[in-house]
């Protein structure tokens, strides 16, 4: 079959460039220690950030949550999947955020890649001269709602104030969205949102903050970018996911009351999907409060320590780490096949770090992703640093 022998010569295509990606089945809960197709591995390559994700009370919080409303919600929210559980969530989201926002208020998504279609094709929806300015280095889902739009779009270089601000100054668009990830996952740096908030302000524009990997893992109390950087503004949105840091899934966005609104009334990702199972709601407030209290800011604690430890500890000549003070610790390696021949290697050793190829990253930038976890011991970071060090001098 033709449209087969196609298929097949675009996949080899792919094998032959060293960008074929394969799928590894665990067999054990989330954590730094898994059993995955029979081998017991140290994982470094998680986004559960503060090690949550199989967390006892969260655990029997999920259990608590499906006894009270099932499992499925059976609907979308706007028909009937809109349970109690989903807005005591909702609530708490508000208090977690909402000092950061003007009149907030927050809506649930199933997944943040959702969440960031649902923000930017809900905010142009009534404008169709509306336009976006989109940071270089966001996330596909940024990237995927900018084209779902179909709004006129400007990629403006990765943290170029000055570029932004001339695109700004050139635009006469009566909406105009600025969108960025906080923490750029597979950099693991900042971006400069108070700077970024600033012009936004001057030049009456929506600042869309994606903080998938900020929430949580961020600020004194965990509340992500914005408390981080002590922000507060009615020009913010806000979206934040809960399956990374908080341990268990979905994400949200929080906002003014009236950008909520319109998410609810315009955004197709929001109206056209059936609600997350309310017990993941349910269980998800117990992930909050932990978050917020003293078990959060240890774990937090605990995670930056491993973060310089890292740091202090790496000793690379040919690979580099790249500036980071988060939980991603990205080791540039730069050529497809070099990276996975040290990726296999370290995964012989018993050490799973992820593996990071074009087109998420730009070609000639392959990297290992190493992602850190409060719940990984110095122990075991030693154990991957003297892996990295070893392994970079034998392959010279």
């Amino acid at each position: 079959m033709e449209l087969l022998k196609q298929l097949s010569q675009q996949l080899q295509a792919l094998d032959d460039k060293q960008l074929i990606r394969k799928r590894r089945t665990v067999d054990s809960p989330c954590g730094p220690r898994v059993l995955v197709e029979g081998r017991e591995l140290l994982a470094f390559c998680s986004n559960d950030y503060l090690g949550l994700a199989n967390h006892r009370k969260i655990k029997l919080a999920l259990q608590e949550g499906a006894a009270i409303y099932g499992v499925g919600s059976g609907a979308s929210h706007l028909i009937s999947g809109h349970v109690r559980a989903h807005a005591m969530l909702e609530e708490r989201l508000v208090e977690f955020i909402g000092d950061h926002l003007e009149a907030p208020r927050a809506i649930t998504f199933c997944t943040g890649y959702m969440a960031n279609l649902a923000v930017i094709t809900g905010l142009t929806a009534g404008d169709r001269e509306a336009e976006i300015f989109s940071e270089e280095l966001n996330h596909a889902s940024l990237i995927d709602g900018a084209r779902l739009s179909r709004m006129k779009t400007h990629i403006y270089p990765h943290a170029d104030l000055q570029a932004l601000e001339a695109l700004l100054k050139a635009s006469n668009a009566a909406t105009k969205v600025v969108v960025t990830d906080s923490v750029f996952s597979m950099d693991g740096n900042l971006a400069p949102l108070p700077a970024l908030l600033a012009l936004c302000e001057q030049h009456n524009a929506w600042l869309v903050v994606d903080d998938a990997h900020g929430f949580g893992t961020l600020g004194p109390r965990g509340h992500g970018a914005l408390e981080h950087f002590n922000l507060r503004s009615p020009y913010l949105v806000y979206m934040g996911t809960l399956g990374k840091a908080a341990g268990v899934g979905g994400a949200f966005v929080a906002a003014h009351e009236t950008v909520i609104e319109t998410l609810i009334q315009k955004a197709r990702p929001y109206i056209f999907t059936t609600a997350t199972p309310a017990a993941l709601a349910h269980a998800l407030l117990t992930s909050l409060d932990l978050l917020e209290g003293d078990e959060g800011a240890t774990r937090r604690a605990h995670l930056q320590a491993l973060v310089a430890q890292l740091d202090e500890g790496l000793r690379l000549e040919r690979w580099r780490r790249l500036p980071s003070k988060t939980a991603i610790q990205p080791v540039l390696i730069g050529d497809n096949a070099e990276t996975m021949r040290a990726g296999a290697a370290l995964y012989e050793q018993g050490l799973w770090v992820g593996t990071i190829r074009p087109p998420t990253v730009a070609p000639g930038t392959a990297r290992l992703r190493v992602t850190l976890s409060a719940g990984h011991t110095s122990t075991e970071v030693a154990k991957l640093i003297a892996a990295l060090n070893t392994l970079e001098r034998d392959s010279a």
